[in-house]
This record gives C-alpha cells, structure tokens and sequence, in this order.
C-alpha cells in the first residue's frame, strides 16, 4: 500500500522594509488515513472535535505539535484543560488570524489540519539586542524571539482602556511604597497597554502586589506595567495595563530574555516607532477612599468590572525549568 501526500499552500515573505506583514505563513497538509507506526504526528488526521476534559492519544498529539510549534500548551498529557486552550486561543489568532470574537475553545478536524500544516512565524522587527519580545494586543498574544528563531508564543491579556477605582496592596519596593511593609491604599487609573518600544529594566521573584495588581514573576518593560504570570488570562483585555501569561509560562520566561532586550508592543493602530516609548497614563490616589485604625480598609468608589468570558484553569509548576525549545523554521 502507498501513501500519497498533497500539499497544498501559499507563501508570504515578509521583509524589514515592510513593517505590517503578516508575520505567519502555513501550509495545510491532507493525508490518506493510514498512518506507519514510525510516523510523524502530522500524518494522523483527526476524527472527533476535541473539547474541554477530553482525553486521548488525538489530544496528546494536539499538545505535541503545538509545543513543536512553541505554542505552549503546558504539561503534554493527553488531556484537553485550560493551559492547552489557551495555546489554541494563540494558534488561532496569529496564524489563522481569528478577531477574538471568533476564537473557539475546541480543537475541531479542519484546525487540526491547520496545525499539522507547515507553519513558519517570523519577527515583525529585527532588533539589536540578542532576544526580543513583540506583543500583539489585537491578537492577544506574544511572541518571543533570539534573533529571527522563535522561541515563545503565548496568550496573554492586556489593559481593557477602561478607567478604574479599587483598593490595592503594595508590597515594599513596588511604586508608591518605599517601606518595609505592605501597604493598602485606594487607587484610580486607566487600564492602557501603551504602543511602542521598551526594554526589560527591572524583574522580581514570585508573588508580588502592586497598584496594578497581583503579579507573578513580573519582569517590567514600561515604568509599572509588567509582563507576568496571572491565574487568570481570558481571551479579553483584562489587566490594568499589564501584559498578563499564562502562570506556568511565567515560571521560566524570564529566563528567555534579558536587561535591556527590546519590547515591541503593536496596537494595530500606528507602528511602535511612531510612538517610542510612552508612559502609562499615571494614576492617582482615589479621593474617596478612606482608612481605618482596624485591620479593614474601604473604598466608597467601585471597583470596575470586567464582563464575563471564558476563563481556563491554569496550573502551577513546581520548579523553575527553561523548556528545550525546538528550531523554528524561518525563511531565508
């Protein structure tokens, strides 16, 4: 019996001159049904759309192939759970360019095909430092580079532009506490994620309160504003500003870059060199909050909510460990 493989794709090249191509290029591939014991993953189709607790031989090839592709879909163990969909949330926005309203939490036969295509994910910039981050806030998603070779591509949530009035722990070190103890204080802001160009300058260790919020490893690019781990990263805008990962993602990126490497942040608006590097909109103490000598502290101006949505489970490791990452293929 032979097996016979089409392909069928296009190409896009993307240059530096060029500064909004696309930055992904896929091929689909179909083959027949059978399958030699010594085949590559992306020889089996998929039978069954796969959903939320599924579990199977089909799920853990979804889960390998896109740790092949560096959408990191956490531990790869055959079962369909939050940390899996969100790599599925990532694939769908940057490589098949879904608007969020139209991402699925399912891994159907036709996606499948998409992902065990050939799929080729260049930089939008060539920068000098050695590692760069570019974020995507209309996809919701960022990708993490060592020269042209992908390293990283993550969900992530970032500022929802909403203005905001809530009561906030700061733990010392953290602006607007420059004791020893954490403090409470009442604070409003405006939840923007700026466009532009930054640089990693400063990063902190475990779990840490901020007026922006609860962060986890964060490692900060624009004054507050952070990229770290968060037990909640939904498809949405979600944050005061900060870009929000996966927890378990956030457990080894800072390993992946550095002082002083670049971050690329695109608003699908203008271009980050058309704003350089902007400040956060500053926030300020809430004039209605009020203290107490008791241990309860409250706040006379609510608390903004964020609408409803689909939330994964997330899990958190144990130890600090750098993935093997696997060559992207980038072309020439």
């Amino acid at each position: 019996m032979s097996v016979i493989f089409v392909l069928v794709g296009t190409g896009i090249a993307v240059s530096q001159s060029n500064k909004s191509a696309p930055v992904t290029t896929t091929t689909v591939s179909t083959t027949p049904g059978f399958c030699p014991s010594d085949a590559p993953i992306t020889c089996y189709t998929l039978s069954r759309t796969i959903r939320d607790g599924m579990k199977g031989e089909d799920v853990r090839r979804i889960q390998q192939r896109l740790k092949d592709l560096h959408f990191d879909p956490g531990v790869i163990d055959g079962i369909f759970g939050g940390d899996t969909l969100m790599a599925v949330w990532a694939f769908q926005a940057l490589v098949q360019k879904m608007t969020r309203d139209t991402l699925v939490d399912f891994v159907t036969p036709v996606l499948w095909d998409s992902m065990r295509g050939e799929v080729t994910i260049t930089p939008r910039r060539q920068p000098g430092t050695p590692n760069h981050v570019e974020v995507y806030l209309p996809e919701q998603v960022m990708a993490v580079f060592k020269g042209t070779q992908l390293l990283l591509v993550s969900h992530i949530s970032t500022g929802t532009g909403q203005k905001w009035c809530e009561e906030v722990t700061i733990d010392p070190g953290e602006e607007g506490n420059k004791g020893k103890e954490p403090i409470k204080d009442g604070v409003c802001g405006e939840a923007i994620t700026p466009g532009g160009i930054y640089y990693f300058y400063n990063r902190k260790l475990g779990l840490r309160e901020s007026k922006l919020g609860t962060m986890w490893n964060p490692v900060y690019f624009n004054v507050g504003i952070a990229i770290h781990g968060a037990m909640m990263v939904p498809k949405e805008p979600a944050s005061h500003g900060c870009v929000r990962i996966p927890i378990f993602i956030s457990n080894y990126f800072p390993a992946l870059v550095k002082y002083n490497d670049r971050v690329y942040v695109f608003d699908g608006v203008k271009e980050p060199e058309d704003y350089g590097s902007i400040a956060p909109p500053w926030d300020k103490k809430d004039p209605n909050y009020t203290t107490t000598t008791s241990s309860t502290s409250t706040s006379t101006v609510p608390s903004t909510s964020v609408p409803k949505t689909t939330v994964p489970k997330t899990t958190v490791p144990k130890t600090t460990v750098v993935p093997s990452t696997v060559p992207a293929t980038v072309p020439g």
